[in-house]
């Protein structure tokens, strides 16, 4: 049986990579998968938390599930507007995006 502490050093080592991307990148996309990890890493601890120390019950996983579907959704709508964003400026660098303001 694995314990819980690799869980959480994994769920940890994600959500610094994805804190790491997210501050060091300048491409939108690497920016929206750097939150995507971290919401990932955010999804293993509640199943994590769940069944170790509620084992019997499921919230732990609806959670998961929710917050699944909620990032899917995010992802969606982020897409969306970088895909614009390149319709309009043939870049999606983040330095570049001061000029849409104008």
């Amino acid at each position: 049986m694995v314990h819980m502490e690799y869980y959480l050093i994994v769920s940890t080592i994600m959500m610094f990579a994805g804190i790491y991307g997210f501050l060091t990148r300048r491409n939108l996309l690497a920016m929206l998968i750097s939150v995507e990890l971290i919401l990932n890493s955010v999804d293993i601890n509640f199943a994590v938390f769940n069944r170790f120390l509620f084992p019997g019950q499921l919230e732990g996983f609806f959670f998961s599930l929710f917050a699944i579907g909620v990032s899917a959704a995010e992802t969606a709508v982020a897409i969306a507007i970088i895909i614009n964003i390149y319709r309009n400026m043939k870049n999606i660098q983040v330095r570049n995006l001061d000029k849409m303001k104008w």
